[in-house]
């Protein structure tokens, strides 16, 4: 058959994302993905240097998803199939443009892990993330912002006369545009993925790329590189050089076989094949490769014990095989950046299809024989001359205006285009993508003035770059301009221009809250506690007073109020004022305090007051925690303050070794 490319529709059991949280992620990065400056001395230079380019402090202006809850129901999700007589990819533009499954027809095998739900968790840069599939990291290091959100998907014409899938947005955190080209020839048994990703402004931008693979995780499972070292990054937080397979009984090449989550990220050769693959005890799995420019390749394994495990069973539901992660990006670790000159672009072109291996030699104790093995089974399959050739192909093809259109992303796109009037051949961003959070902004530029919304509610996105902070500047200095002028600022590092800018506001400020907010981060990040407890106390007091009805049935104002009164309450806490932090808590809505993050601030705020009988209670019922973060270890400080007894399973998420 011929390439088809047809829309689809995909139900899942999925628990709803939710709305954004309204207030402005002013806070650091959480910092699971960093390293020490003592232990950067000691990395190769090209290294090092990448590790420490334009490093983030926020994830501004993106906003943060942590509304989703555990509750999961049946959700129809807007797919897109491409398929021929050899392999099946169903793509979900809606999430990010994940391949939620590869289906190869003449084998009946899925080579991907499939989760059978949608379960966000707080894994991404701004929240919201699951697992499962192929996805596309771009931004900084870490799962990208656009895990959770759409993105411009159209037809376009292959190089092969066909048909292929086109995927396209504007990455925020960068701002920088991409596109995602999925091209299955008609008698391939491999998907071709046509990466591109253009640097239109006048200043070097910080790139940062990785392709990950969810793939079954199997107890025979091993993963396969072209490398004889890695560099080991676990939740320590320090980048190791380790020997591949490993040493002694320690094989780090079979996830199941690691004790905790790991990462390790392969010393590929110049000049060697970029390529990764997971093949099972009967020597059958998937292989990934691509054309020099991808340089790096990595493994992430959740290991054996406890946390990793725990882990795993959050992110699907019971019963459901566990997987690991291969990986693929543009430097040798997830913690570089590479830099992108004016006016430049990067270009690659990957390749997804199954391998089939003499399982005797793959799973030998010999790794220079099992590498082999599989790297010769790769050039039989798919040579390395034929990547090169249908990324030659693909190149010609990049530039071809999208046919009929599937899917629609944001405005965001188009609003930068609009400004900056850029010249994107192959990735339109009409203006009629424009939408509700980009109308001030399109009035601000075309106009010169920030409009307020007709109806009291929580302000709308900041934007922060430099264009759209210096309009800010030269606006009319209303409390409105002045607090997203004050986000810009603190944004750009100027701390104490933002303050200003939000005190100014705030004289004249009918909506006093979010002013008050923003200077009570600004006070905790100064180590002012008693003055963050002040402005936060002040803040949820306006809030409520503000907010239309008091009840909090209002999507808007019940995120703003569950966002406002944890941090107010984990505020008060800090400042050893529990009294007023349980004044909080009991001004919010009960649909709130039955969250399971508010149910650990009971548990906290309960300690603070002395009464550890009634804290052990909140756990003994049991809750959870469905924006836990990634690496957080708040239940077992919580806990070890209960009791000197085994935290229980069911809250046992450790990520480090011996925590």
């Amino acid at each position: 058959m011929a390439t088809t490319v047809r829309r689809a529709v995909l139900t899942l059991p999925a628990a709803p994302l939710g709305p954004e949280n309204p207030l402005p992620a002013l806070r650091p990065l959480d910092g699971t993905h960093v390293i020490d400056d003592r232990d950067r001395a000691g990395l190769p230079r090209d290294m090092a240097r990448q590790i420490g380019r334009a490093p983030l402090s926020t994830v501004l202006p993106v906003r943060v998803l942590d509304g989703y809850g555990r509750e999961r129901v049946p959700a129809r999700l807007d797919a897109v199939v491409i398929e021929n007589d050899r392999l099946r990819a169903t793509v979900l533009p809606g999430l990010g443009g994940r391949i939620h499954s590869l289906h190869h027809k003449p084998t009946g095998r899925d080579l991907l892990y499939t989760n059978p739900v949608l379960q966000p968790a707080d894994f991404a840069l701004n929240g919201a993330w699951f697992s499962g599939g192929i996805e596309w990291n771009i931004g900084a290091t870490g799962h990208t912002t656009l895990t959770c959100a759409p993105l411009h998907a159209a037809r376009v014409a292959a190089p092969d006369g066909g048909d292929m899938l086109r995927l396209w947005e504007w990455e925020r955190l960068r701002d920088l545009p991409f596109q995602v080209d999925l091209w299955l020839p008609g008698d391939s048994d491999f998907l071709h993925v046509g990466v591109r990703i253009r640097n239109p402004h006048e200043h070097t931008a910080p790139v940062y790329w990785w392709s990950n693979t969810a793939v079954p995780e199997g107890e025979h499972t091993r993963v396969l590189a072209p490398a004889d070292e890695a560099w080991h990054f676990g939740y320590e937080r320090t980048l190791t050089r380790v020997p591949v397979p490993g040493t002694g009984s320690a094989d780090r090449t079979y996830p199941w076989r690691g004790d905790c989550p790991a990462d390790y990220f392969y010393e590929v050769p110049d000049g060697a094949r970029r390529w990764i693959a997971a093949l099972d005890g009967d020597g059958h799995g998937l292989v990934q490769t691509s054309t020099d420019l991808l340089r790096g390749r990595k493994l992430f394994l959740w290991g054996s014990g406890p946390g990793g495990r725990r882990w795993q069973e959050w992110l699907t539901e019971p019963g459901t095989a566990g997987y690991a992660e291969i990986q693929a990006g543009l430097a040798r670790t997830q913690l570089e950046h590479v830099p992108l000159e004016p006016g430049g672009e990067f270009s690659w072109l990957e390749s997804y299809g199954p391998l089939s291996a003499d399982p005797a030699a793959v799973h030998g104790d010999d790794w220079a024989a099992a590498r082999a093995e599989a790297e010769r089974r790769l050039a039989e399959a798919l040579p390395r001359a034929d990547v090169e050739a249908a990324y030659a192909a693909w190149r010609g093809r990049a530039d071809a205006e999208p046919g009929e259109w599937l899917a629609t992303g944001s405005g965001w796109g188009a609003l930068e285009v609009r400004r900056g009037a850029y010249h994107l051949p192959g990735t339109p961003f009409p203006e009629a993508s424009l939408g509700e959070q980009q109308r001030p902004w399109l009035e601000l530029l075309d106009q010169g003035t920030l409009p307020g919304p007709p109806l009291p509610t929580p302000p709308g996105p900041s934007l922060v770059s430099t264009h759209w902070r210096d309009m800010l500047e030269t606006a009319p200095a209303d409390p409105l301009t002045e607090y997203h002028l004050g986000v810009a600022q603190w944004h750009a590092g100027d701390r104490a221009q933002a303050v200003r800018s939000w005190e100014r506001g705030l004289a004249r400020a009918v909506s006093r809250w979010p002013l008050l907010r923003c200077l009570a981060v600004a006070a905790a990040e100064g180590a002012q506690r008693d003055r963050a407890a002040d402005l936060y106390t002040e803040a949820f007091d306006a809030l409520r007073a503000e907010r239309p009805d008091g009840d909090g049935h209002d999507e808007a104002w019940t995120a703003a109020t569950t966002a406002l009164g944890r941090e107010a309450i984990e505020a008060l806490l800090t400042a050893e004022r529990p009294e007023s932090a349980r004044a909080v808590w009991s001004a919010l809505p009960g649909s709130i305090r039955r969250r399971g993050r508010f149910r650990l601030l009971e548990a906290r705020l309960s300690i603070a007051e002395g009464d550890r009988a009634a804290a052990r209670a909140v756990f003994d019922e049991g809750f959870e925690v469905a924006d836990l973060r990634e690496g957080a270890q708040v239940l077992d400080e919580v806990w070890a303050e209960l009791t000197d007894e085994a935290i229980p399973d069911h809250y046992n998420y450790r990520m480090r070794p011996g925590a």
